[in-house]
C-alpha cells in the first residue's frame, strides 16, 4: 500500500471530495487519467486533538483499517488523506472499519468516471436536446 507523504500531495487531494464519518473525515481525488496503480493514503490527525499519544493512536488505527480492509476497496489510481477525529479513539475498531469501507465506497461513486457530468458534458447534452431555431 502506498502512502502519501509530501505537502504538495496532502494540499492537492484537500481540494477533492470530502466524505464525513464519525471517526474520520476522508478527502479523496484522482491522480489523472496518466497515473496507474493502487490507491494512496495520508493520515493526519490536527493538534488541536490531545497529546501526542492520543493524535498517534488514532493515526494506528485508521492506518490498520486501511491496512486491513480499505486498500481492497479503494478504486485504483485515487488518492485518500484520512483525517482524524477525537471519536476515533473511541469508536469500536468494527465500527471505524465500516465507516471507512462506506467512506471509500461513496469516493469511488464520486469520481467514477461513467457518473462524471463536467461543463462540457452538460452543454453537450443540453444542444442535442434543444431543437434548432
Amino acid at each position: 500500500m502506498n502512502r502519501l507523504k509530501k505537502r504538495a500531495e496532502f494540499l492537492k487531494v484537500a481540494r477533492g471530495a470530502r466524505t464525513p464519518r464519525r471517526g474520520f473525515l476522508l478527502q479523496s481525488m484522482p491522480r489523472g487519467p496518466e497515473a496507474d496503480g493502487a490507491a494512496r493514503f495520508g493520515y493526519t490527525v490536527t493538534k488541536k486533538i490531545g497529546n501526542s499519544v492520543e493524535r498517534n493512536r488514532i493515526r494506528r488505527r485508521l492506518r490498520e483499517a486501511v491496512r486491513l480492509h480499505g486498500a481492497a476497496v479503494a478504486a485504483e489510481g485515487i488518492d485518500h488523506v484520512l483525517i482524524g477525529r477525537r471519536a476515533a479513539l473511541t469508536v469500536p475498531f468494527a465500527d471505524l472499519v465500516n465507516d471507512l469501507l462506506s467512506a471509500l465506497r461513496a469516493a469511488r461513486k464520486a469520481h467514477d468516471p461513467r457518473r462524471r457530468t463536467d461543463a462540457a458534458t452538460e452543454s453537450a447534452r443540453e444542444s442535442e436536446r434543444r431543437p434548432d431555431v
